[in-house]
């Protein structure tokens, strides 16, 4: 069996699907590294809604990936980047999806760090930012799930220089219940946040980051880190306090961030972790043993589909990760919040299918293909 995909240059091309996944199963806890996924939302696709309507979510699917993450031994990051998180999702609808989603992960015995930010306010002075901030952390606590303090678009626009972030993250860090994750999420995923931490010199924004966990080292359990440099980040987390983590949020090196190297490694907190789910964890058991080469043997060739999904404009992404969880069986349609699902075109889409099948990442082949080949049909490309 074959399917016609289209070339990206007004042809089409022929592919042969892989007739069986490739083997997975659940498996025990980790050991050597923390992993998080960022996990989508399932948008309610029976909603009469509009683009700029509040989002619309199927809670019952949202929550069933949330397990199937959680059943691999994954942490699932929520109301992050992934989450479309000021891409549709607002916070009334964050607010919910952390309340639900905290609560589900006590049930199964899941492990859950929730995303902190100002999106309730579009703008205001610093004190108004800290209110923001403090209110979502609140809840966030109150829910009893770890804290993710995300860069806020608001204090990008308010701040005048990095003794603005020194104060405000001071403010927070001093009142946080337990350690939070300091997200330091670049302008490639979110151009509000071009010149966060007060410069758009990396290497001094940098410096204001660092000052800010060497002030309450006790206070911050990690940073997640999403530049896409895979060397600014070994070098940022080789300057780390003893005790604090990095998470890598690096969707186009994260293999080898991962692995490490003698002077140590980064944890994950990843997009790319929601349709790879069950391979990272599987990837990261071996890693566990000690086995880099076979970690690397694994996760490798996923770089490729990670590197397609995360390509120019990134913060698109989301459109690729819900397009792979619908080809995958779980969600039953290809809509999402925002109506974003019109982010990416046909190529992407056919280059994105291919590559996931290759890696053999679809439970169910024949599923994934029907499914593509009724999308290619939408677009008039007939088999």
């Amino acid at each position: 069996m074959t399917i016609q995909l289209p070339d990206g240059h007004g042809g089409l091309r022929t592919y042969e699907p892989r007739t069986e996944p490739l083997a997975l199963t659940t498996g025990t806890p980790f050991t050597s590294r923390t992993v998080f996924s960022a996990a989508h939302v399932v948008a309610d696709p029976y909603a009469d809604v509009s683009p700029d309507s509040p989002a619309a979510v199927d809670w019952d699917a949202t929550l069933a990936f949330r397990r199937h993450l959680w059943s691999h031994g994954l942490g699932v990051a929520e109301a992050m980047d992934t989450a479309q998180r000021g891409m549709g999702l607002d916070w009334a609808g964050a607010a919910e999806l952390i309340r639900r989603s905290a609560a589900e992960a006590r049930s199964v015995g899941g492990r859950i760090a929730c995303g902190v930010g100002t999106d309730q306010i579009t703008g205001g002075s610093l004190a108004e930012i800290r209110v923001a901030y403090e209110e979502q952390l609140a809840l966030v606590e109150e829910s009893g799930a770890q804290a993710i303090l995300m860069a806020s678009r608001a204090l990008a626009a308010a701040a005048q220089g990095p003794e603005d972030y020194l104060e405000v993250y001071g403010h927070l860090l001093r009142q946080s219940a337990e350690p939070v994750v300091l997200h330091w999420l670049g302008p490639m995923f979110d151009p509000a946040l071009e010149g966060y931490w007060g410069s758009s010199d990396l290497d001094a924004a940098t410096d204001t980051f660092l000052e800010v966990i060497a002030a309450h080292p006790d206070k911050v359990d990690g940073i997640k880190v999403s530049l896409l440099d895979a060397q600014r980040e070994i070098d940022l987390r080789r300057r780390l306090p003893q005790g604090v983590r990095c998470y890598t949020g690096d969707d186009f090196n994260y293999p080898e961030l991962i692995a490490g190297d003698a002077q140590g490694f980064s944890h994950a907190l990843l997009g790319i972790f929601d349709p790879l789910g069950p391979l990272a964890a599987e990837a990261v058991r071996v890693l566990d043993t000690g086995d880099t080469d076979g970690f690397r043997a694994l996760l490798d060739p996923t770089v490729e589909l990670s590197r397609h999904l995360f390509q120019a404009p990134t913060r698109f992404y989301k459109t690729g990760v819900v397009f792979l969880a619908w080809l995958a069986g779980h969600q039953k349609h290809f809509t999402m919040v925002g109506g974003l699902q019109s982010a990416r075109s046909l190529p992407h889409f056919a280059r994105a299918y291919e590559l996931a099948d290759g890696l053999g990442l679809f439970p169910d082949p024949k599923l994934a293909e029907e499914r593509m080949k009724n999308l290619l049909s939408l677009y008039g490309v007939n088999q």
